[in-house]
């Protein structure tokens, strides 16, 4: 698996678990009681960076998931 293929896969998770609770990038930065811009947040969602363990921990926690949900990742099928 690539690295980029991952990021955006972990982003996309995290982007669809926000869009499903009905929360925008500045209500997640919100929840998450800043020390994080939303400009942050879009590049984790995009792919456009790797964020650190703890930065996902805190996003798994201000969106009430676990941690494995936020991160896990289907290989396609062939």
């Amino acid at each position: 698996m690539e690295k980029l293929e991952l990021l955006k896969s972990i982003g996309k998770n995290i982007k669809n678990i926000r869009e499903k609770k009905g929360l925008t990038q500045v209500d997640l930065v919100g929840k998450m009681n800043g020390d994080i811009d939303t400009t942050n947040i879009s590049r984790i969602e995009s792919g456009r960076t790797n964020a650190t363990l703890y930065t996902l921990y805190r996003i798994s926690q201000a969106l009430e998931v676990t941690l494995e949900e936020l991160v896990k990742h289907e290989s396609p099928t062939i």
